[in-house]
C-alpha cells in the first residue's frame, strides 16, 4: 500500500522502517531534514503535507501532541486538503480523546475514514515491532489497517469508537505513573529502613506487586539509570485530561497528586546532575 507517515521522531522513526520492511511504500514529509536510513530505505520525500495525503491510501501522524495533530491535518495545505473519499487517516500520536472525537468528525465529512491508535511500549518497542496499539474508529476501517498495525506492534486491540482508543491510552498512562510513584515510594521507604532496595526489588518480582514497572524502572532506579526514555512533558499533558475530568462528575485524587509530582520534576542541567549524584538508593 501507499501509506503517508508524518512524524519520524523517537517512536516515529522505527515504526516507519519497519513499514518499509514490510515492502509498504512510503511516503514523508521532506521539509524538515530526514533520517538518513529512512531515504536509503527508498521512502519517497514529498514537498507538503497535502502532497502526502493525496498519493496516500492511508496517512499516519506520529506527533508529540494535540496541536500538533491539529496544524498537521487542518492548517492551509495541511494532510485534510489532499484527502479524496475512501482514505485512512490513523493518528497514533497520543493526545486529548475529546479532541480526538471532533478530528475524527471533520475528516468523516470528506468521506475518508478515522482512527485513533495511540501505542505503547516506547521505544524499544517501536524498533521491536512489539508495541501495544490501542484503536478507536470503525470496525471496517481497522480490518483495513490491521496487516500494517501488524508491522508495528503485537497487542492490537479495537476498543470501541473514535476517542476510545485515546481514552484507553489516558488510562494507561494513569497506570504507568501511578505505578512509578509506587515503586519509587517503595524502594525508598527500603533502602531508608535498612534493607538492601535490590533484594527487596528480587523478593518483590515473585509476589503480587510484580509489574513490568517494577522489573524496569525498578532496577533503573536502583541502579540510578536516568537516561531518557519518555519526555515527562508529555506525560505531565497525559495526565492533564483526567485531573480535568468534571463534565465526568469524576474525582481523580491520587492521578492529581502524580501530575504534581511530574510538575515537580527537575528539568535542569544542573538539578539532574543532582539526581544521578547518589551512587545507589539513600541509605540510612
Amino acid at each position: 500500500m501507499k501509506i503517508g507517515f508524518v512524524g519520524l521522531g523517537i517512536m516515529g522513526h522505527p515504526m516507519a522502517l519497519n513499514l518499509i520492511k514490510g515492502r509498504h511504500e512510503l511516503l514523508v514529509y521532506g521539509k524538515r531534514r530526514l533520517p538518513a536510513d529512512i531515504k536509503e530505505a527508498g521512502a519517497k520525500v514529498c514537498d507538503t503535507l497535502k502532497a502526502i495525503a493525496e498519493n496516500s491510501e492511508i496517512v499516519i501522524l506520529m506527533v508529540p501532541d494535540t496541536p500538533d495533530v491539529k496544524s498537521m491535518l487542518f492548517d492551509p495545505g495541511g494532510i485534510a486538503e489532499g484527502l479524496s473519499r475512501g482514505k485512512i487517516v490513523v493518528d497514533m500520536s497520543s493526545i486529548s480523546p475529546i479532541e480526538t472525537k471532533l478530528f475524527a468528525a471533520e475528516i468523516n465529512k470528506k468521506g475518508c475514514d478515522y482512527l485513533d491508535a495511540p501505542v505503547s511500549g516506547g521505544e524499544v518497542g517501536a524498533k521491536a515491532a512489539s508495541l501495544t496499539i490501542m484503536v478507536g474508529g470503525p470496525e471496517h476501517a481497522f480490518a483495513k489497517v490491521k496487516p500494517i498495525f501488524d508491522l508495528m506492534g503485537k497487542n492490537i486491540t479495537l476498543v470501541g469508537g473514535n476517542g476510545d482508543g485515546q481514552t484507553t491510552k489516558v488510562a494507561n498512562q494513569i497506570i504507568v505513573a501511578l505505578t512509578i510513584e509506587a515503586v519509587g515510594e517503595a524502594l525508598l521507604f527500603a533502602s531508608r529502613a535498612g534493607a538492601d532496595p535490590a533484594k527487596v526489588r528480587q523478593a518483590l518480582m515473585g509476589g503480587f506487586a510484580s509489574s513490568r514497572i517494577l522489573e524496569i524502572h525498578g532496577e533503573r532506579m536502583i541502579k540510578r539509570t536516568f537516561d531518557p526514555g519518555f519526555r515527562i512533558e508529555l506525560t505531565k499533558r497525559t495526565l492533564t485530561s483526567p485531573c480535568r475530568a468534571r463534565p465526568l462528575s469524576l474525582s481523580l485524587p491520587n492521578t492529581a497528586t502524580t501530575q504534581e509530582l511530574f510538575n515537580a520534576s527537575p528539568a535542569s542541567p544542573s538539578a539532574a546532575r543532582a539526581i544521578r549524584a547518589p551512587a545507589s538508593l539513600p541509605r540510612p
